[in-house]
C-alpha cells in the first residue's frame, strides 16, 4: 500500500512538472503565435517574436506571464494525474475482481453439478462429434429458461459434466466474431429470439480464464414472468428439479405458474 502511494505522489509530481513545462514552453509559444498573426506586432517574423516573449516570461520583465502559464500547466497537469489515478485504480479493482472471480470459478466448479448449477460442454460446437451442431443450443436456452422460471441459478458454458475445463476456442470458431463479444453476443441473441429480449436483463455474462481455458459463466436471476422457449412452431416450459431440467406439460404448467406468479 506505501508503494502504492509513493507511486500515485510520484505521478501527481511529474504530472505537475510536465504541466509546468507545457504551460510555458506550449501553451504561451501557442498563445504568443495567435497573437503574432492577429495583432500583427513590430516584430520581423512569428518566429522572432515568439522566441523574444518566451525569453521575457524567462528571464526579462514579463516573469509574471511566464509564471501564469506554469501555474496553468501544472492546473491541467493536476487535473490529468487526477484522472490517471482514477483510471489505475479501477484497473486495480478490475484485477482485484478478476482473480477473485478466477478463484471463485475453481471453487464452483469443485462443488459439481447442483440444483442452481450447471455445465455445458459448448453452446454450438459437438465435442463428441468434432463438428458444429445448432441443435446444441437448445440445451443451453433450456437450462438458462430453467434457471428463470425458478431461484435463478449459474451455467458454465465450457466445462464438461465432470468438471474438466474444455474452453470454448471450438465454439469461437463457428461465429462470425471469433471472440467473446461474439460469443455473448451469439448466446443473447438466441436467449432474445426464443424467450424475449426483456428476459436479457435478467442474465449476466461473465468470462473466465484466457487461451483454450477459456469459460462462459451465465449468472441468471429468476424472471419476473413466466419464460417460454419457443423451438419451432413449438412453445416449451422448463423448471429446474434437482440437478436436472425438466420441461412441463400444459396442466403441469399452468399449476407451476399459478403458485410461482400468483395473480
Amino acid at each position: 500500500m506505501l508503494l502504492t502511494h509513493r507511486i500515485l505522489r510520484r505521478l501527481m509530481l511529474w504530472h505537475l512538472i510536465g504541466g509546468a513545462l507545457a504551460g510555458v514552453f506550449v501553451l504561451q509559444p501557442v498563445n504568443d503565435l495567435i497573437y503574432f498573426f492577429q495583432a500583427k506586432p513590430d516584430a520581423p517574423s512569428a518566429l522572432s517574436y515568439v522566441g523574444r516573449s518566451l525569453l521575457a516570461s524567462l528571464v526579462g520583465p514579463h516573469l509574471g506571464k511566464g509564471l501564469f502559464y506554469a501555474l496553468v500547466g501544472a492546473a491541467l497537469g493536476a487535473a490529468a494525474a487526477w484522472v490517471m489515478r482514477g483510471a489505475l485504480q479501477r484497473n486495480r479493482r478490475i484485477v482485484q475482481l478478476t482473480m477473485e472471480l478466477e478463484r471463485d470459478l475453481v471453487a464452483l466448479i469443485a462443488r459439481g453439478e447442483g440444483s442452481r448449477l450447471e455445465f455445458k460442454s459448448s453452446f454450438r460446437w459437438d465435442v463428441n462429434r468434432d463438428k458444429l451442431n445448432r441443435q446444441l443450443e437448445h440445451a443451453v436456452l433450456k437450462s438458462v429458461a430453467a434457471f428463470l422460471n425458478g431461484e435463478g441459478g449459474t451455467l458454465l458454458v465450457g466445462v464438461a459434466d465432470d468438471g474438466t475445463i474444455l474452453g470454448l476456442d471450438a465454439d469461437y470458431q463457428t461465429l462470425k466474431k471469433r471472440d467473446r463479444d461474439g460469443f455473448e453476443q451469439a448466446v443473447m441473441t438466441a436467449v432474445a429470439e426464443r424467450m424475449g429480449a426483456d428476459v436479457c436483463a435478467n442474465i449476466q455474462v461473465v468470462f473466465h480464464g484466457g487461451g483454450s481455458q477459456e469459460v462462459c459463466r451465465l449468472s441468471v436471476l429468476p424472471s419476473p414472468r413466466p419464460v417460454y422457449l419457443t423451438r419451432g412452431n413449438e412453445t416449451e416450459f422448463y423448471v429446474r428439479t434437482g440437478t436436472s431440467t425438466r420441461q412441463l406439460n400444459v396442466q403441469e404448467g399452468i399449476e407451476y405458474i399459478n403458485n410461482r406468479w400468483p395473480k
